[in-house]
């Protein structure tokens, strides 16, 4: 049945109108009717139109227009046509124009009804369809966040919410975090994604060549302008902008920028005319743009055009649950760029990994896997194919790293304890002695009922 699926009619004949609503209404479906041709164009431009049905000849226009009106405004909508003049050549250029079927008038109601069911169920798939394909892409796109912390998942969470907003992004975080892989996911998972992705940092191109190369410049702007430039922003119509490191963007270019993010227009070097372009710009930085501000160093208009959304990237140190994940994934990203066959880590490898605080996050560990994979000689790769800062595992002060984990006091007595359990043979009478408290203080905090044997 209709399941609620709108249904614009578009009949000058109102007898007949009144008979499809009908027919339509008693299938299930939220059913309207018009007589004209400007009518109808309103609505389908309107959107939200499921299903399409439309006379060919109409008083003030062709309903054939109609027919291309609606595929163009939503290539999903399923659209039936009649006419009382029915050819073999009108029902194939209809066809041709995005029609789902053709009706010959008069028109009985059961083929009409039948009709509409076969147009339904057709708009149902190519809904489904596109569900799948975006959900396919979101997967995608966040198949490059690999991990399995709380703060990835919270970060995947917001691109799905954000990803076809036009507003802007600035992902924040350390150097080496993984912030052009969040804009890249971002790009992944809108509209945008089979459009350019294109990618600059403000901060490793010199300030004199920067402006023409985000801006581009025409032929004669100066003196070694010998053809036109298109730009980097040009590059990016209908795509993605990254711009990383934004914090190094000179002040001299904060103003243009903020006026491009304004206008959706730019003017290059050298030209006389401004043009439109539809970029999504996303931009990072590992600096603190807010006390760049105050110190003048960061226009603040620039940064809240930049800011409609902001996605803080942790370090990697804050998200060991992602430690071992990333690394599985660059081991077998190096392995297959060398040709090799490198099954994993050894337990001893996989422990010296999870220890140590990468302090260059991402990218120093993605290093490290690359050089692991370069001087492995077995299947696994073993403690002494890790750079020599990973051969021995790191001795941590046990408050720096319980404070690096935000652990709570409880969780840090409970883990004390477990340690000082472990290390007695499990026996509570002696931990408890050890520990200066009563073996039943200890049972509770391990959740433990407080009978038994008092000896154990």
């Amino acid at each position: 049945m209709g399941a609620g699926i709108p249904l614009l009619i578009v009949e000058d004949d109102a007898a007949l109108a009144r008979l499809f609503v009908g027919i339509a209404q008693r299938k299930g479906y939220a059913a309207e009717s018009v007589q004209r041709f400007a009518e109808a164009k309103a609505l389908i431009e309107g959107g939200g139109i499921g299903v399409l049905v439309t006379d060919v000849r109409l008083p003030d226009g062709d309903g054939l227009s109609l027919v291309e009106i609606a595929r163009k405004a939503d290539p999903r909508t399923a659209i039936i046509t009649v006419t009382a003049f029915g050819s073999i050549e009108l029902a194939v250029r209809a066809m041709r124009l995005g029609a789902y079927d053709f009706l010959t008038k008069p028109v009985e109601p059961e083929v009409f009804g039948a009709a509409l069911e076969r147009a339904a169920e057709a708009r149902r798939l190519r809904d489904e369809v596109d569900r799948l394909r975006a959900e396919l892409h979101n997967a995608r796109a966040t198949m490059g966040l690999v991990g399995g912390s709380r703060a990835l998942a919270d970060i995947a969470a917001v691109i799905g919410r954000i990803a076809d907003s036009p507003a802007t992004v600035l992902v924040t975080g350390p150097t080496g975090s993984g912030k052009e892989r969040v804009a890249r996911a971002i790009h992944e998972a809108s509209r945008r994604r089979e459009a350019p992705f294109v990618a600059v940092n403000a901060a490793a191109v010199p300030e004199q060549l920067l402006e023409s190369e985000l801006f581009g410049y025409v032929r004669g702007a100066f003196t070694d302008a010998r053809a036109d430039k298109k730009g980097l922003f040009v590059e990016a119509d209908g795509g993605t902008l990254f711009l990383d490191e934004i914090g190094d963007l000179p002040m001299s270019l904060q103003a243009k920028l903020l006026r491009v993010l304004q206008e959706r227009e730019l003017r290059p070097l050298g030209a006389t005319k401004s043009r439109s372009i539809d970029v999504r710009v996303l931009a990072a930085t590992h600096q603190d743009l807010r006390a760049a501000i105050k110190e003048k160093r960061f226009r603040e208009d620039l940064y809240y055009r930049l800011a409609v959304v902001e996605i803080a990237v942790p370090p990697l140190r804050d998200r060991p649950e992602d430690i071992l994940p990333l690394a599985e994934h660059f081991l077998r990203k190096a392995s297959e760029r060398a040709g090799r066959t490198i099954l994993g880590f050894s337990s001893v490898a996989a422990k010296r990994l999870e220890g140590y605080a990468w302090p260059g996050n991402v990218r120093e560990l993605e290093n490290a896997v690359e050089r692991a994979v370069a001087f492995a000689q077995a299947e696994r790769v073993t403690p002494e194919d890790l750079p020599p800062i990973l051969a021995e595992p790191t001795q941590k002060d046990v408050f720096s790293s319980a404070a690096e984990r935000l652990m709570t006091l409880d969780e840090l007595e409970r883990g004390y304890v477990r340690h000082v359990l472990e290390r007695l043979g499990g026996n509570k009478v002696r931990a408890a002695a050890a520990l200066g408290i009563n073996r039943r203080t200890i049972q509770r905090w391990l959740g433990e009922d407080s009978g038994g044997d008092e000896s154990s």
